[in-house]
């Protein structure tokens, strides 16, 4: 007989290793059936379909259309149902809530951000970690020396980051707003506010408050035009850039997954900003995922913080290391809030 030596034993299996290795696997199915319209067209029906039926409906072969439903139920986003001996598929409650185009809750836009964007600047991974720097432009071929222009490098960019905002803070929003109570601050200002969609969580929790949207003039723009409307009267705008241009006085800043995307000198900057602007006894609220503080996970965060490597100039962070930027600005009396979701909170004062 041989020598085993070195060998593995023999009830050993690499599954979560294979697991790993197939992960765009499932990322690539979910992008391609929602970007076919696989979801909105089993919702528009009403009933179950067969496989004929949906490929049909999203233009696309029959045989590939089955192996997608398969996929897809096999990953428990679509139920079957046998009728005569032909198998019929419909959606799965999440599916019907998530990734339907016209679901209030629907991540379909993140989805269709990960697939176009982010996916493609994952690409460059390897040389991300080589050089510690984003790969927008091997992605994209734009330079990323101003990050907001490299990730707005075009109108259709920018509105996909903004229904990606959207979506996230529709989802995600009322538990960060209401991680602590922010009822004593009736003047918001929401830096880098976006879609407007956690600025109106803020006016939904608290009645008495009013939040401005401090965000690019373009940004702004589209805003207005297509996410914030009239009924919405205590959100108002204001333009700028907020490391260069003035910034409003209020009560109360939010900064929601802004501080991520810059180095420890820039953040410090921008808080400097804010306490100076920032009413005596007001506070700031950053809105992050936050690491646990030996960095042991959770592996969703560790994994965001890949991503702003690959993307921006930042990183995700431990609580404590956001309080050492928030004490290095000013803010005193900083306390953070883990939300056992995906996003948390992290709350400092300016003194009376």
């Amino acid at each position: 007989m041989g020598s085993s030596e070195g060998a593995p034993a023999a009830d050993t299996y690499p599954r979560k290793i294979l697991e790993y290795m197939e992960g765009f696997l499932i990322s690539k199915t979910v992008f391609t059936s929602c970007e076919l319209g696989v979801f909105d067209v089993l919702l528009g029906a009403g009933r179950p379909l067969s496989a004929g039926e949906i490929s049909r409906a999203v233009g696309a072969s029959l045989d590939g259309t089955e192996r997608l439903l398969a996929a897809c139920t096999g990953l428990q986003l679509l139920s079957t149902h046998q009728d005569n001996g032909q198998v019929l598929y419909s959606n799965t409650e999440q599916a019907s809530v998530y990734l339907t185009r016209s679901s209030p809750v629907s991540l379909y836009q993140s989805i269709q951000y990960s697939s176009r964007t982010i996916y493609l600047c994952w690409h460059y991974l390897t040389d991300a970690v080589r050089s510690g720097k984003n790969q927008y432009e091997k992605a994209f071929g734009v330079s990323s020396q101003d990050l907001f222009q490299a990730l707005y490098r075009s109108d259709e960019e920018m509105v996909k980051f903004m229904h990606l905002m959207n979506s996230i803070w529709n989802i995600c929003g009322k538990d960060v707003v209401t991680a602590f109570d922010l009822s004593p601050f009736k003047v918001i200002c929401d830096l880098g506010g976006c879609s407007g969609a956690l600025a109106k969580q803020c006016t939904s929790a608290y009645p008495e408050c009013t939040v401005t949207i401090f965000d690019l003039p373009k940004v702004v723009h589209v805003s207005r035009e297509h996410f914030v409307s009239e009924a919405d009267q205590r959100i108002s705008f204001h333009e700028g850039d907020f490391f260069k241009d003035h910034l409003p006085e209020a009560d109360l800043y939010i900064l929601a997954r802004i501080l991520h995307d810059w180095t420890d000198e820039r953040c410090i900057e921008l808080l400097r900003r804010i306490y100076k602007a920032c009413k005596p006894g007001g506070a700031v609220l950053l809105v992050e995922a936050l690491l646990r503080e030996d960095g042991s996970g959770p592996l969703t965060v560790q994994l965001y913080s890949l991503n702003m490597l690959v993307q921006t100039e930042g990183r995700e962070r431990t609580d404590v290391q956001y309080a050492a930027l928030l004490a290095a600005a000013g803010f005193t009396n900083i306390q953070h809030c883990l939300t056992g979701k995906t996003y948390d909170a992290v709350l400092g004062h300016k003194e009376t």
